[in-house]
């Protein structure tokens, strides 16, 4: 009986070539932009290289000051990072960071830019870099303001051909660095690691930097255990009152949380000029309704186009109903015919959806991001698909199976 179904699924679909086509490119479509989504959202917030302990990570990210007539926000300072964070007790290591900033080299009489990272020695035993030559500077590099960089193999490339590095010199903001290490190439989504240059800190024109308690650093905590991330959490939040303020008339509180970067992230886009309350289950609920509400809308059009494909079909259910078909025998071939079509288009989606992928990695548009296929989320959105199309068939066709013969010869509707 099966082989019966499937023979007269695809005289069906070839029958009826512009309905085949919409719920072929409805269900494709969709599962190729739910994996590019994923794909995205796995860049800038999954557990990936250089970033493979995130399960016990926290970072202070972002601050903000503020007093009875003024408020300041941004980046952490150098100060309080300094002093509160990395003097915590009961964690495996800290390392204090810059944001990646735009520097300009020039080379070979080219105007070259790079994004320079200035960090500490901790900074290489938290993150786990794969590196291509050489090795990581070190604490005591950071501490006497060595002047080593590590590179990235991009910048490589552009100053060096791809020939060994180590050892050569690389002129960036005005200075000249001796490289020690390169390293593969990390994805511009990945906030605290990525850079093409690593320089110590203590390197910088100005220590300025070391009085600021809103600036441009973040920090890294990598707790001994994961059970240890909410005692973090709070001993950070309890140092936040022991913040000393220049002027207190102007800022008297400060906020800078130990979060994970997802829970940053959501603190900045829900901040009401308030609060400075993570919204974490906020931002996640919106991003699945987002992707919820587009699933929905290629289903609903299947569920029409099941109906009116059902309907046209009303005389040939009631020639089958008249020879004996029972009203299971009718259902079980409409939902033979929507597996096959999810699963067809479901095969369609994943040979698109590779493409488009490997189109975005090639293309550059995200710098240095190499986009791979989330198996374990195509198979939940195929699974979707699958249930909302063997749904939007099933009860039409239950409907119209249970007509009288002469009534659906007739073509009454359901």
């Amino acid at each position: 009986m099966l082989k019966n179904y499937l023979k007269t699924a695809f005289k069906v679909f070839l029958r009826r070539r512009f309905f085949t086509f919409i719920s072929l490119f409805g269900i494709s479509f969709t599962l190729v932009v739910l994996m590019v989504v994923v794909s995205l959202l796995d860049h800038a917030f999954g557990a990936l290289a250089p970033e493979t302990r995130l399960e016990r990570t926290l970072g202070v990210f972002f601050a903000r000051m503020s007093g009875p007539m003024s408020s300041q926000g941004g980046e952490v300072g150098y100060a309080f990072l300094d002093r509160f964070v990395r003097t915590l007790p009961n964690i495996e290591k800290v390392s204090l960071s810059t944001y990646p900033g735009q520097v300009i080299s020039y080379h070979r009489g080219e105007k070259l830019k790079s994004d320079l990272k200035r960090t500490d020695g901790q900074f290489w035993e938290i993150l786990q870099f794969d590196f291509l030559e050489g090795r990581p500077f070190t604490v005591e590099d950071e501490k006497s303001a060595n002047f080593v960089a590590v590179i990235n193999q991009a910048t490589r490339k552009k100053f060096f051909d791809d020939a060994p590095a180590v050892g050569r010199f690389i002129e960036a903001d005005g200075q000249r660095f001796r490289i020690v290490g390169v390293v593969r190439n990390v994805p511009i989504l990945r906030t605290t690691p990525y850079a093409d240059i690593w320089v110590p800190i203590s390197t910088a024109k100005s220590d300025g930097y070391k009085k600021e308690l809103v600036g441009n650093f973040m920090g890294t905590i990598l707790a001994r255990h994961r059970s240890d991330l909410d005692g973090i959490r709070q001993e950070v939040q309890a140092r936040l009152t022991r913040v000393e303020f220049s002027d207190p008339k102007q800022f008297n509180r400060y906020v800078a949380p130990a979060e994970t970067f997802f829970e940053g992230i959501s603190r900045q886009l829900f901040y009401n000029g308030r609060e400075a309350e993570s919204h974490p289950g906020k931002l996640l609920g919106v991003i699945l309704l987002i992707m919820l509400a587009f699933m929905l809308l290629p289903t609903l059009n299947l569920v029409n186009i099941n109906v009116s494909r059902i309907m046209e079909r009303s005389s040939e259910i009631g020639v089958r109903k008249a020879f004996g078909a029972t009203s299971w025998t009718l259902v079980g071939q409409f939902i033979v015919e929507n597996v096959l079509l999810t699963l067809v288009g479901g095969a369609l989606g994943f040979v698109f959806a590779f493409w488009a992928l490997q189109g975005l990695t090639q293309s550059g548009l995200i710098q240095y991001a190499e986009f791979h296929m989330n198996y374990r989320i195509f198979l939940y959105g195929l699974a979707i698909a699958l249930f909302f199309g063997i749904f939007s068939g099933m009860y039409p066709a239950w409907k119209m199976s249970r007509l009288h013969p002469v009534d659906a010869l007739r073509g009454r509707s359901l």
